[in-house]
Formats: C-alpha cells, sequence, structure tokens
C-alpha cells in the first residue's frame, strides 16, 4: 500500500520560488506514473506535471518553464520546484500516483482532471499574493 504526504506549501509574493515534496511510502517501481496537480476554489482540477516511470517528464502550459518535478533515485520523495510564482498558481496542491497504462501511458491533462487516482496525498496550500 503506497501513501503520499505532500509538504512545503507556503505564502510567497509573486516572483519568489518555492519547493513542495511528497513523501512516498511503501513499493513504487517504473510502471507507475507520478502526477503533481492542483485545485483552486471554484475552478477544476489542473494537472500541472507529470513523471512517466521511465524518468520522462511533462508539464501543463500553464507552468511550463517556470516548474520542474523530479524524483530521487530511491522513490521516496516527488518534488516539484516552482519558479516564478504568480498569482494564479494559487492553489492546493497534490501528490498523486497511479499505474501506467501499456496502451496510453499516463493520464493526459484531460484525464487528470477526472482521475479518481489510486494513490494521493492530502494537499499542501500555496498562496500567491501580488
Amino acid at each position: 500500500q503506497m501513501q503520499l504526504v505532500e509538504s512545503g506549501g507556503d505564502s510567497v509574493q509573486a516572483g519568489e520560488s518555492l519547493t513542495l515534496s511528497c513523501a512516498v511510502s511503501g513499493y513504487i517501481d517504473s510502471g507507475y506514473c507520478m502526477y503533481w496537480f492542483r485545485q483552486a476554489p471554484g475552478k477544476e482540477r489542473e494537472g500541472v506535471a507529470i513523471r512517466d516511470g521511465d524518468g520522462t517528464t511533462t508539464y501543463s502550459d500553464s507552468v511550463k518553464g517556470r516548474f520542474s518535478i523530479s524524483q530521487d533515485n530511491a522513490k521516496t520523495t516527488l518534488n516539484l520546484q516552482m519558479n516564478s510564482l504568480k498569482s494564479e498558481d494559487t492553489a492546493m496542491y497534490y501528490c498523486a500516483a497511479d499505474l501506467r497504462s501499456d496502451i496510453s501511458g499516463c493520464y493526459t491533462w484531460a484525464e487528470i482532471g477526472r482521475a479518481d487516482f489510486t494513490y494521493s496525498g492530502q494537499g499542501t496550500q500555496v498562496t500567491v499574493s501580488s
């Protein structure tokens, strides 16, 4: 059974940086895709970063060039480095994991919006003031 616990959320000023961490306990291998997604009040869930089991990373257009997802070699921590933060980045941020499909790979951005992830954390709040 995998457990995910996010940390690192904070209140920052626009333009500043923040690193979120997700502590991963339990067995995980290259068969899993790892996700960071966010949800702001009154808004739909939005995927921001994906790390495929082979290490390939993908970013949403809204964060591309500013956010970076990484995982340590032991696969015990999933990080999200966030630079040049904007007020529109304000949201609760979650990490999640699910088995990758042999046919379609990791979830698409649209699928992330409605996915019932097998594993996800409780979230960590990021507030960006302009």
